[in-house]
């Protein structure tokens, strides 16, 4: 997203602009929660036109980039997709890009204002490989539903979440509710935008984030900082291919989920529904006086009512009440587990919610 990019599809009756990272996109369009509604059921789509897009061409293009990043690229195969992260030395999340492979290019969507910089990023790394690294943004954005949209043109990643991809590992239950949702991003030439969206209904962002955190699905944009490891997220699921070779950051990811645990844990909260108000976020989670963490996403859902993510302490018992502190504002909050307190370590042993990827 280039500086001040405001969508035409703001001009839609009802649309209200969104802020932070989301800004140059709806929030809504007059009824949030409807629209969540409309979305889910796949008679609504998403302008996620805000959202960055950078290619990278060359005969290495694949080979290059799995050795930089954390998920296997190299089989990917012209239309199929995956997710991948770049990480520091430590292990701590510094980039997530959706990879879409054609017959002669990888597609990459990245956060809304974070393709400028992973460009540059993959730009320093080339060395002599036969590789060429475009930032599309200020051309390029995302139309998204839960089903493609005929319109659109055929460039489509389809969310992996949450699966656990070849190479992957699971941290959270079987029974994983975002199952229920499936999610398609659309590539599109900001020119075609108004064109391809035709007559159909919009949902805004906060439509989009509620299936979202319906989905507990972390967000580079909300649940990471700059201490953030995959593990943390249960992004070993889609991002991380535990069996292939050398990136950096795979000996803290390897050390951790074979005889570590991550310091801390993605977890889903049901606030409580008679507040008239959302957590902000960064609002203190605690047990008793002691904080424990912080929100990072939260949203009013259509049926679910009012939910959050939050990242918190690993050991936090998963069956206590927890009270989230936003100003003079309590929101009491049960937790629902997403990454297991035991998740990690798991040389010789298999317990608790921890299950190797299906096989075959």
């Amino acid at each position: 997203m280039t500086a001040g990019y405001r969508s035409v599809l703001l001009e839609r009756a009802g649309a209200v602009e969104a802020g932070g990272v989301d800004a140059g996109v709806a929030a809504h369009y007059g009824a949030p929660t409807r629209e969540a509604r409309k979305l889910a059921e796949g008679k609504a789509i998403a302008d996620l036109s805000h959202f960055d897009v950078v290619e990278i061409r060359g005969e290495d293009r694949q080979s290059w980039l799995d050795t930089l990043s954390s998920q296997r690229i190299s089989t990917l195969k012209p239309g199929q997709s995956t997710q991948t992260l770049l990480l520091s030395v430590q292990g701590r999340i510094e980039h997530e890009m959706k990879v879409l492979a054609t017959e002669d290019r990888l597609l990459l969507i990245a956060e809304p204002g974070a393709g400028a910089g992973l460009a540059q990023f993959l730009n320093s790394m080339r060395f002599m490989l036969r590789v060429e690294v475009n930032d599309l943004s200020a051309t390029h954005g995302v139309l998204a539903a839960t089903r493609t949209i005929d319109t659109a043109g055929s460039l489509i990643w389809q969310n992996p979440w949450p699966g656990i991809s070849e190479g992957g590992w699971a941290y959270s239950r079987e029974d994983h509710p975002g199952k229920e949702r499936a999610w398609f991003m659309h590539i599109i030439e900001l020119d075609k935008l108004y064109e391809a969206v035709a007559e159909e209904e919009l949902a805004g962002m906060m439509a989009v984030e509620a299936l979202r955190i319906a989905a507990w699905e972390p967000r580079f944009g909300a649940e990471i900082d700059d201490k953030t490891i995959p593990h943390e997220l249960d992004w070993l699921r889609t991002a991380v291919h535990m069996d292939k070779g050398c990136y950096k950051g795979q000996e803290t990811v390897a050390r951790v989920h074979n005889i570590g645990h991550p310091p801390r844990r993605m977890v889903f909260l049901d606030l409580d529904g008679s507040m008239h108000t959302l957590p902000a976020t960064g609002a203190e989670v605690k047990l008793g006086e002691r904080t424990v963490g912080r929100i990072t996403s939260a949203t009013l859902h259509y049926e679910a009512g009012p939910i959050a993510l939050a990242v918190i302490k690993r050991n936090v018992d998963p069956e206590a009440v927890l009270t989230i502190v936003d100003g003079e504002t309590n929101y009491p909050a049960s937790q629902e587990v997403i990454v297991a307190t035991d998740a990690g370590q798991v040389a010789g042993r298999f317990t608790g919610f921890l299950r190797t990827p299906p096989q075959g």
